[in-house]
């Protein structure tokens, strides 16, 4: 089968992926905020189908351009290697998602996937093996750091959904309870035994407890859904600067 150049497209796989995901991990951030589980739930499995789909695709396109591709050695390899692992990390990442399993194994593979991406642009920038080695790099290096910050990520994610009561998302609140104090009765000390009786006039305090999200789970969630938008961003300028050799000189 003759090689079709279809890299544009894959670049505007990498945008979508992005969005979708980083959507995901706010709708997850807000209804964790709320202590609303069943939000959590529903935003994973809602994203689940569109990023299967997007891995799908991504995992058969790179799977044909190792095999097709024209260039042997070059771009072959810096890109679709990669590619690859992209679309693997999604199509296990929307498995899990979709069958309520643990994350941190997703997360886990895209961290051991995340290192190799940066290691790939980083070689690729130092051996200039594209026209524009710096926004390669910065494109891998986006999706590499996503992919190692998908870890801590999931591993949040999968301590709430398992213990949503636990101590880690609580904090003690101060209330106050009414509480009697002691009162002296009798017309004499000297007739009449001193008999303490309560009073409902002066509060006690009481602890009780509230949900919380402690701040370094909001901001490593909130972290993780930046590094998504500055990748979604470096795919977006990519396809940009791919865009008008892509179309004016298609095969």
């Amino acid at each position: 089968m003759a090689f079709i150049d279809f890299l544009a497209f894959q670049e505007a796989l990498l945008l979508f992926a992005a969005v979708i995901v980083g959507y995901v991990g706010v709708a997850t951030l807000l209804a964790m905020r709320k202590n609303d589980q069943a939000g959590v739930k529903s935003a994973l499995k809602g994203g689940a189908i569109p990023l299967g789909s997007i891995g799908v695709i991504a995992t058969a396109l790179s799977v044909w351009a190792e095999e097709a591709w024209p260039l042997p050695g070059s771009y072959n390899i810096l890109f679709t290697d990669i590619y690859l692992l992209f679309g693997l990390t999604l199509v296990v990442l929307a498995v899990c998602m979709a069958t309520s399993s643990k994350l941190q194994y997703a997360g886990i593979f895209a961290l051991v996937a995340g290192g190799v991406t940066i290691c790939y642009g980083w070689n690729g920038y130092i051996l200039h093996m594209t026209k524009e080695p710096l926004q390669t790099f910065m494109l891998y290096g986006a999706f590499g750091l996503a992919g190692i910050l998908a870890f801590p990520a999931t591993i949040i994610t999968d301590h709430y959904l398992a213990h949503p009561e636990s101590s880690v998302f609580t904090a003690p609140s101060p209330s106050a309870t009414a509480h009697r104090r002691p009162s002296i009765q009798g017309a004499s000390r000297a007739v009449q035994p001193i008999v303490p009786v309560e009073s409902e006039e002066s509060p006690k305090e009481t602890i009780t407890t509230r949900f919380h999200l402690p701040i370094y789970i909001s901001t490593t969630l909130l972290i993780f859904v930046a590094m998504m938008a500055l990748a979604g961003i470096a795919a977006m300028f990519y396809l940009d600067s791919t865009l008008p050799g892509h179309l004016t000189s298609a095969p």
